[in-house]
């Protein structure tokens, strides 16, 4: 009895990084590539437009609140010839979530320096850390939220929560009125904000990270 030939799938990692480059020709196709993460001149809000470091920061805190919340999918670039660039030509997918107002109890902040960190703290007293418009860019997202007439699936170039802020035609995004996230913990490389205020303020090298 004779058996049909199979056919060897391909390795995993040679798929999840088909998946990654087509995901990311998309966003190209789109126009994401232009790393423009918020562009709010009728508030007063300049464009910003910069390539990313490559290098990430944690942020955490014991909570944020926001109103006006959107979130979507971006692809953002590292300078030219980045020793962070690795092996996907400074080019990363990331989560982008935006806030018209934000406030947050106990922020910290901190950057890994190979053996020392760049720490940042506020907010820690009874005057919580606020922000305006903050855009932030991250790989990873952790905590406990509560969220207010959200809408999940929605095209990211149709959301409507922030005047000025949407994603790429085609790619998952969601928005809801209101946010809050206990126990928040972040892996970022970009954040941008029209105005923040940080009472409290310190910064200092540690240690020990957030």
């Amino acid at each position: 009895m004779s058996s049909e030939p199979t056919e060897t799938p391909p390795a995993r990692r040679a798929a999840g990084r088909t998946r990654w480059r087509r995901f990311a020709a998309m966003l190209v196709a789109t126009g994401a590539v232009t790393a423009v993460l918020v562009t709010l001149t009728a508030q007063g809000v300049l464009a910003a437009e910069f390539s990313i470091s490559g290098m990430p920061f944690v942020v955490t805190a014991t909570q944020l609140k926001g109103s006006h919340f959107e979130q979507f999918a971006v692809l953002d670039n590292m300078a030219a010839n980045s020793p962070n660039a690795g092996d996907t030509g400074g080019q990363m997918v990331l989560i982008v979530s935006a806030i018209q107002d934000a406030d947050l109890q106990n922020l910290c902040q901190s950057v890994s320096l190979g053996g020392e960190y760049l720490k940042l703290t506020a907010g820690t007293g009874s005057s919580h850390v606020t922000a305006s418009y903050m855009v932030v860019d991250s790989s990873e997202m952790s905590g406990d939220a509560d969220f207010n007439n959200i809408q999940i699936g929605q095209d990211a170039s149709t959301l409507t929560q922030i005047h000025g802020v949407t994603g790429p035609l085609g790619v998952f995004g969601q928005q809801a009125d209101s946010v809050t996230i206990t126990n928040l913990r972040q892996t970022n490389y970009a954040t941008t904000a029209g105005a923040f205020h940080l009472p409290g303020l310190s910064m200092r090298f540690s240690s020990t990270g957030c």
